[in-house]
Formats: C-alpha cells, structure tokens, sequence
C-alpha cells in the first residue's frame, strides 16, 4: 500500500499501538491526515483531560516525513458532490465528515484505514482493512495488509 489516509479512529488506535495498523502505517509511502480528521482531533483534545499532551504527540506524528496534512479545494469538492449524489440516490449516506475523508482518499488514489463500516458504502474507495478480510470496521488478522 502506498498512499494511506488515516481515519480518526484509526489515528487513535496507531497511537494505542494496534500492531495491524503500526504495520500499515510503516509499509505506506505516503501518509495523509485530512484537515477533516484534525478537526474531529482536536474537537477531542478540547473535550479530554490531556489536551496539551494529544496536541504535542499529533504535532510529533505529523512532523514525519512521509506524513502529509491534506487540504480540500475546489477539485475535493467535486469529487464530495459525485460522491453524495451517488451515495443519496443509492440511499446508502455517510456522516458529513467522513464523507470529505472519503472523497479526498478518492481524489488522492489512497487507501483510507478505518474501522468504520459506512466507508464501505463509498462506491471506488480504497478501503484497508479491506472487504475481503472482513471489511471495514473489523481489523484482519494480524500480518495480513
């Protein structure tokens, strides 16, 4: 897997050391966390205990190399409005947010780790852990990427 874009929940297990999510966090090339996803995390920080320390270890994760921040613009746009169309008509809707999670991981051609099943609603995504080990909310066996 190459490109990777990290779901919130998933952010929260890689610093939980889930070894699956470790791994594919280490095998990836890129990695992005959506402006979508800092929003949910800091929403979080302001709601704990320990904000300054969660804003400290983000700061560290995302001063990575292979770890990029990735913005929307007009073009992530078009790509949310295809997605809700199609995913409205099916009567099959995701949450707002993870809906721009989506379309950017569409846009950018990356997989999106998560342990949401909703994402596998999202007609072209990139899903790890992906269906075929479970689908999307489940975490596959350990080793299997």
């Amino acid at each position: 897997m190459k490109k990777i874009l990290l779901d919130t929940n998933a952010y929260g297990r890689l610093l939980a050391g889930d070894e699956a999510v470790l791994d594919v966090v280490a095998d990836a090339a890129v990695v992005y966390l959506s402006v979508f996803v800092l929003a949910e995390l800091y929403a979080g920080f302001r709601g704990g205990t320990r904000e300054a320390e969660n804003r400290r270890r983000l700061g560290e994760f995302t001063r990575r190399s292979p770890v990029h921040i990735l913005p929307a613009d007009e073009q992530t746009a078009e790509v949310f409005g295809e997605l809700y169309y199609r995913l409205k008509v099916a009567g099959t809707p995701i949450p707002v947010n993870d809906l721009w999670i989506a379309a950017q991981a569409v846009e950018q051609g990356a997989f999106v780790v998560s342990f949401d099943e909703h994402f596998a609603r999202v007609p072209g995504l990139l899903l790890w852990p992906p269906p075929s080990l479970g689908g999307a909310g489940r975490a596959p066996a350990r080793g299997a990427r």
